[in-house]
């Protein structure tokens, strides 16, 4: 079954990319528990970079007190 990367992409975003309560749960527990070793930048690991821009999709808004 030969399929175009637009359905594949709406395949993949739907279970990721949902703004349900699990997702927006799952993705602050990911920035809470993320960590890194001391003295390497934050800008150089793409993981982090990906998790904000997850965040930032499904509208998650991180306050001053998380």
């Amino acid at each position: 079954m030969e399929e175009t990367s637009s359905a594949l992409w709406k395949r993949l975003e739907t279970p990721y990319a949902t703004k349900s309560l699990a997702n927006h749960l799952v993705l602050k527990q990911r920035l809470f528990t993320f960590h890194i070793n001391e003295g390497e930048l934050l800008r150089d690991h793409s993981q982090f970079i990906t998790l904000l821009n997850d965040l930032k999709n499904v509208e998650i808004h991180i306050d001053d007190e998380d």
